[in-house]
């Protein structure tokens, strides 16, 4: 569950507003429980519809605890579900009005299997003019990181929603003077470590048993959650430096 801004010292600007966040407030809360959130990921919600923040006079977004609580389970549908944003604005849309309705899921078929039967995943998805949009970067921004391999269009020419994250994050580093083409050696050890993880999990996709293979995509996020975390434990170990 995540937790909002309580009154107290350090929130006398918050009180203020009757609760209202910025939406850098609001990344710090959701961080807790989605590490790689970024304002452009939340920019990007809105603008689909998912969240409607208030705005001040001067433009500026507020978050009230609702918007916090919409946004974790808008974060968490797409983590822990794979839905596509349309499913989950219909998914909250029928909450809103009252309505109990299960989660939905959504699945990619392997060959050999039934409709429904996988627990793969659809990743939402958006075209280049929304990407461009919810990063705020312009074609040739996004033309350089593809040529570099950072952010790779999908055989129909539209993008996985993840690159809004991507994009968010090579953003941060370029404000830091980390330049596209210096990310290029990330890059590849991220391609080196989802080829372990595949080595692994690609005996249980391709098993006869239906089971087998739905089990070979929770195996998946799993090892790909270790391999994260020891990633980011070696660059933490390499500089000397901790992070919270």
């Amino acid at each position: 569950m995540l937790r909002t801004p309580s009154g107290g010292a350090g929130h006398g600007a918050a009180a203020a507003d009757n609760g209202l966040m910025s939406i850098g407030t609001v990344l710090n809360v959701l961080r807790d429980e989605f590490p790689e959130v970024t304002v452009s990921k939340i920019r990007f919600l809105e603008s689909e519809g998912l969240i409607e923040p208030q705005r001040t006079p001067s433009g500026y977004r507020k978050f009230g605890p609702d918007d916090v609580e919409r946004l974790g389970h808008v974060l968490r549908m797409q983590r822990d579900h794979y839905l596509p944003l349309k499913v989950i604005r219909e998914h909250l849309d029928a909450m809103g009005r009252g309505e109990t309705v299960p989660v939905p899921s959504a699945g990619r078929q392997h060959a050999g299997e039934a409709p429904g039967e996988s627990e793969g995943s659809v990743m939402a998805r958006i075209g280049r003019a929304e990407l461009l949009a919810a990063a705020g970067i312009g074609e040739q921004e996004l033309a350089e990181w593809e040529s570099y391999g950072l952010i790779t269009p999908l055989p129909d020419g539209v993008y996985d929603a993840e690159a809004v994250t991507v994009a968010g994050l090579v953003l941060e580093l370029g404000r830091s003077g980390i330049e596209p083409r210096h990310l290029r050696a990330v890059k590849a050890a991220a391609d080196r470590e989802a080829g372990l993880v595949d080595q692994v999990v690609a005996p249980l996709r391709l098993h006869r048993n239906p089971q087998t293979r739905a089990h070979a995509q929770a195996r998946t996020k799993e090892l790909a959650g270790l391999a994260v975390r020891l990633h980011a434990a070696l660059v933490q170990a390499a500089l000397g430096v901790r992070l919270p």
